[in-house]
């Protein structure tokens, strides 16, 4: 791909367009997490938070404070939305939201993960160039146009993401209707559409338009005979899992994409008719041209690159989780489990149960069980917490878990000492029991 065709200019009515409905939409999304309790649930009940190995200096703010953080993250959102102080709100809002990203993994969600990418790219592109509070503070900025890179951008990415959800499903659990059936009977008591969710037919829809709706989509938005139909089909899709699986501003991000698939002709008459139209497609070729050239391609070598990464790991990702994060392993498993840590004095040999209600919140109690890096890391957690009363302890985990449906079986090895072990950063833990998950009722 040639820098100079990265940087033909078109009509920048979709990046404007895109630019406020992404400015409201991550606005709710961090006004809504104090409002719905995300907040204190995630960040403040917890004594600790089980963030991304690595990276144990970003902890939750004291007291109250995280209340302020998101606050503050809901007025930034405000300025991207009316382009004031654009690339510092923007720099602000991803920064920040990349650290909550960062500070926590019990509730951990691909579609943070995609938000925090669009961030970035939101970051860079020139998004405040008409409709905004900049350009009216100073009219130099004012533009009509944007370079097609952009738009490339956007595409290439969702490409990629809808592609290995589409891939990811290919595995037999998804395939014969288990796990659509599982998540189905998850939503029973949903009022109004619980038990319809139930029917026979429902899993077996899901199983099929899942796998054709991921693989499909962006061919065929971009394909002008289909593009209507699919975009009426992504409506029914994404309001769907809206009302079924509440994952918040994410399917109407999704929605909001749909503005670069359709002609820029079409998004500037539906929604800025006043704007110039920019009917030109000069080449304007900025002094850091091969720097965005060298970034556009890094960027999506590494996404690429990333949802591969299990592949080069032992055992099976359903089980493992090793590689699961950051590959767009989407709605893929039901797992439960169950786990007791045995915490023995190194000097006196004596040996007890520790109650985990006593350092975990209930989600964290929930999501411990099944998660061999949260297991790992509340081994060492209780390793910190005993030295700091002048004990030096081991740790063993006895914890049993079942996959989609399966009989519960032994997950860790609970003769090895956690606390003593090492975090295997680019390798297989040696402490998760082999894969049982050919035993499947």
């Amino acid at each position: 791909m040639s820098t100079r065709f990265l940087f033909r200019q078109t009509d920048n009515s979709a990046l404007i367009v895109f630019r406020i409905f992404f400015g409201i939409l991550i606005t709710l999304e961090a006004w809504g997490a104090i409002f719905t309790g995300w907040i204190k649930r995630t960040l403040i009940e917890p004594q600790f938070t089980f963030n991304f190995i690595g990276l144990d200096f970003l902890q939750p703010l004291p007291g109250n404070g995280m209340y302020f953080y998101f606050f503050l993250m809901g007025c930034l959102g405000v300025l991207v939305t009316i382009g004031y102080k654009y690339r510092w709100s923007m720099a602000g809002f991803t920064t920040m939201w990349a650290a909550v990203y960062f500070m926590q993994k019990t509730s951990y969600n691909n579609h943070y993960y995609l938000l925090l990418l669009i961030c970035v790219f939101m970051l860079i592109a020139p998004a405040n160039r008409y409709a905004s509070i900049d350009t009216r503070l100073n009219p130099k900025l004012k533009k009509a146009n944007m370079p097609v890179w952009v738009k490339y951008f956007i595409i290439l990415q969702l490409f990629i993401v809808y592609t290995y959800a589409a891939i990811a499903k290919l595995y037999p659990d998804w395939l014969d209707g288990t796990m659509p059936k599982l998540l189905m009977q998850s939503k029973a008591n949903l009022p109004i559409i619980g038990q319809w969710l139930q029917a026979v037919w429902v899993p077996k829809v899901v199983t099929y338009y899942g796998i054709f709706f991921d693989l499909l989509v962006v061919p065929l938005l971009l394909f002008k005979p289909t593009r209507k139909f699919t975009f009426f089909a992504a409506i029914f899709f994404h309001l769907f899992n809206s009302l079924v699986f509440h994952i918040g501003i994410f399917p109407y991000l999704s929605l909001a994409f749909c503005l670069f698939f359709f002609p820029v002709k079409t998004i500037h008459k539906t929604f800025l008719k006043k704007k110039a139209f920019y009917k030109d497609s000069q080449y304007e070729i900025p002094k850091n041209a091969k720097f965005i050239a060298v970034f556009f391609g890094v960027w999506m070598l590494i996404q690429v690159a990333l949802p591969l990464r299990h592949w080069f790991i032992k055992d099976d990702v359903l089980w493992t989780e090793e590689g699961h994060r950051l590959s767009w392993r989407m709605m893929l498993r039901s797992k439960s489990g169950t786990s007791t840590f045995i915490v023995k004095d190194k000097k006196t040999g004596k040996q007890e149960a520790i109650k985990k209600a006593d350092y975990l919140s209930e989600k964290q109690q929930r999501r411990i069980a099944t998660k061999p890096d949260m297991i790992w890391q509340f081994a060492q957690h209780l390793k910190k917490e005993y030295a700091k009363k002048g004990k030096a302890i081991e740790v063993y985990v006895h914890a049993n878990v079942s996959v989609n449906g399966r009989p519960y079986t032994n997950f860790i090895d609970s003769k090895v000492d956690l606390a003593a072990e090492p975090w295997p950063y680019f390798s297989h833990a040696k402490w998760i029991l082999p894969s049982a998950l050919e035993k499947k009722k």
